[in-house]
């Protein structure tokens, strides 16, 4: 597949949830797509952009995130505080976070049953279930 057709798919991506296709957003979004599914942080993407010769602050990429998740192309994912993931899956999963190295790993959806769930506050109702199991070594 040429780098033009990963620009067209990110294009696609972007127009498809509303959002304009910047030079920056394409840039971002290719780096984020083109390798399937993954968990990455906002330093980490910032990180892949410079070696990519993509001029882009840590600020900008932090705003691009925010404004993919709002979109519904990624999830974020808040495993430690003051560290968020953004998940490139969408779809309803749970993750494993590994406390030594912080990495996390996709745990699917059929292989956890959450029981016992409280009833909503009234006028609302549960919208998804994120379980994060945490593990030590």
């Amino acid at each position: 597949m040429t780098s033009t057709r990963h620009f067209s798919l990110a294009m696609d991506r972007l127009r498809n949830a509303g959002l304009r296709p910047t030079r920056q957003r394409l840039a971002l979004a290719k780096l984020l797509f083109e390798a399937g599914d993954r968990h990455i942080t906002a330093e980490q993407l910032h990180s892949e952009a410079l070696q990519a010769n993509i001029r882009v602050s840590l600020a900008t990429v932090y705003n691009t995130l925010h404004q993919f998740t709002e979109a519904g192309l990624l999830r974020e994912i808040v495993a430690d505080s003051g560290r968020s993931y953004f998940d490139t899956n969408t779809s309803d999963h749970h993750h494993f976070y590994f406390e030594k190295n912080g990495m996390l790993m996709d745990i699917p959806n059929h292989e956890m049953v959450v029981n016992g769930l409280p009833n909503p506050p009234a006028g609302t109702r549960i919208a998804r279930i994120e379980v994060v199991v945490r593990l030590a070594e």
